[in-house]
């Protein structure tokens, strides 16, 4: 039987109100989705794309102007309480009093949720988190990249089945970078649903099982992870020849050709149409003997710049 979905979107819209006699911004026209249960789930977009007008709605934040919206089977408008009990935010801004210690701040998000106190986790999330020996310590006095942790803890105090993250690794190192993956990883295989924005193309590749791509306000595209990235249709091969370019040369079916050293040539090229065997039969076809061939095949960044327009 096949599970109902962790989150459900449908012809979700909003319309901020205008100001001084101008018309309202639209920020989400008609989005629909579903996100399933147990995966790890990539919402992407270009800044000012409506996710986090999207996300806002779901904690609360924002009414909706028209559609509807269900977390874990409860209406965010019929019955907030349990659709705000079943998700958890992590913000992408830092947010907490720094005169709290950690234990504190989770034991007070605690309380606000009316979790009682015997049943709260704030020594095991603080372990989950790897923040235990900083259990005493003032949150004003963490690294950045423990207050991010600390925001997680934070967000899971409730026991929430869904997990949202709002762009975790933003402006973090690449060490942080990859502790955090290893964390929401983590999570993920205790059963946590997770729901993911990010700017780094890499991370939603590396750690999402599908992608959601919205552009000024509307769903473009809803796939699984290696799917999506089969809709790249360009491909890039790189070409070493045995003497000096006379400069680019462009052939029918290549989309782009550019020299990129007196010796070698880049050629982008569609793959619908053209094969990379015809893309070196058409250089040799100039004179020039191959001596060195290498090829990238298309990753997300590929499509989301296909879909997009992004520069």
């Amino acid at each position: 039987m096949t599970q109902p979905p962790a989150i459900s979107i449908s012809d979700l819209r909003k319309t901020y109100a205008g100001t001084k006699g101008e018309p309202g911004k639209e920020a989400l026209k008609g989005v629909s989705f579903d996100v399933p249960q147990g995966g790890v789930f990539g919402l992407l977009g270009p800044n000012g794309a409506g996710k986090s007008t999207l996300l806002n709605i779901l904690a609360g934040l924002v009414t909706k102007s028209g559609g509807e919206a269900e977390i874990w089977g409860f209406d965010i408008d019929t019955n907030p309480r349990n659709a705000k009990r079943s998700i958890g935010i992590v913000p992408q801004e830092i947010v907490f009093d720094p005169f709290f210690t950690p234990y504190e701040v989770l034991e007070n998000q605690g309380g606000f949720y009316g979790v009682p106190r015997a049943e709260r986790r704030s020594e095991e999330l603080l372990e989950a988190v790897r923040l235990a020996d900083k259990r005493n310590a003032y949150a004003r006095t963490l690294s950045g990249g423990m207050k991010r942790r600390l925001l997680i803890a934070k967000a899971m105090v409730h026991s929430p089945p869904i997990l949202v993250l709002d762009e975790p690794t933003a402006g973090v190192d690449v060490e942080l970078r990859r502790q955090l993956w290893e964390l929401v990883s983590e999570l993920n295989a205790q059963g946590v649903t997770i729901v993911l924005t990010t700017h780094y193309l890499e991370e939603a590749e590396q750690l999402c099982d599908r992608i959601a791509i919205i552009n000024h306000g509307e769903l473009i595209a809803n796939k699984p992870t290696q799917e999506m990235i089969g809709m790249a249709r360009e491909k890039i091969v790189r070409v070493t020849v045995d003497k000096d370019l006379a400069g680019p040369m462009m052939e029918q079916g290549f989309v782009k050709a550019d020299v990129v050293e007196p010796r070698t040539l880049e050629i982008t090229y569609n793959r619908d149409s053209t094969s990379a065997g015809q893309v070196l039969s058409r250089i040799q076809e100039h004179g020039y003997a191959i001596e060195d061939v290498t090829t990238r095949e298309a990753d997300l960044e590929d499509v989301f710049v296909q879909l997009t327009g992004a520069g």
